[in-house]
């Protein structure tokens, strides 16, 4: 696998690979009081692993999540906050997956800190029509390559 070795990595041995968090600086996202350690990147299937810090009342706004994707509540809650499971709420200790094609927005109420795996990034819906990843790429320019669009 050719995914990128975060700061704070090392290699174990030719197969293993290390990630130490503590070493690793929080880096912001486009979305206010959202913050994120990527652990694992693979830039060729989107595949990432990641701890994403929230502060209250921070907001993912409208998304789609293209393929299954997991998430782990390490502290504080998440909410769903529109959509179809407008409501749902996943808490510390609580585990939430989603299947390819939900689509909603989800909020931290109180903050959280969360440990999210996806097997390719998420579909962001932007008011102007655009439809990109997380970083505000267009979409289809960066991961249609994986055919799971």
């Amino acid at each position: 696998m050719d995914a990128i070795t975060p700061k704070g990595q090392t290699l174990a041995d030719e197969h293993s690979h290390l990630v130490k968090p503590s070493d690793m600086e929080w880096k912001p996202t486009r979305f206010p009081g959202c913050e994120v350690k990527t652990l694992l990147l693979d830039p060729k299937t989107g595949m990432a692993t990641a701890l994403m810090r929230f502060a209250p009342g921070a907001i993912l706004p409208d998304h789609e999540h293209v393929n299954i994707e997991q998430t782990f509540v390490l502290e504080g809650r998440l909410v769903d906050r529109e959509g179809p499971a407008t409501g749902i709420e996943a808490k510390k200790g609580e585990f939430i997956w989603r299947e390819p094609g939900s689509r909603h927005s989800a909020w931290t109420p109180d903050g959280g800190l969360m440990l999210a795996i996806f097997q390719v990034p998420n579909k962001f819906y932007e008011k102007d029509g655009r439809v990109t990843d997380s970083a505000g790429n267009l979409w289809e320019e960066v991961w249609g390559h994986t055919g799971k669009a």
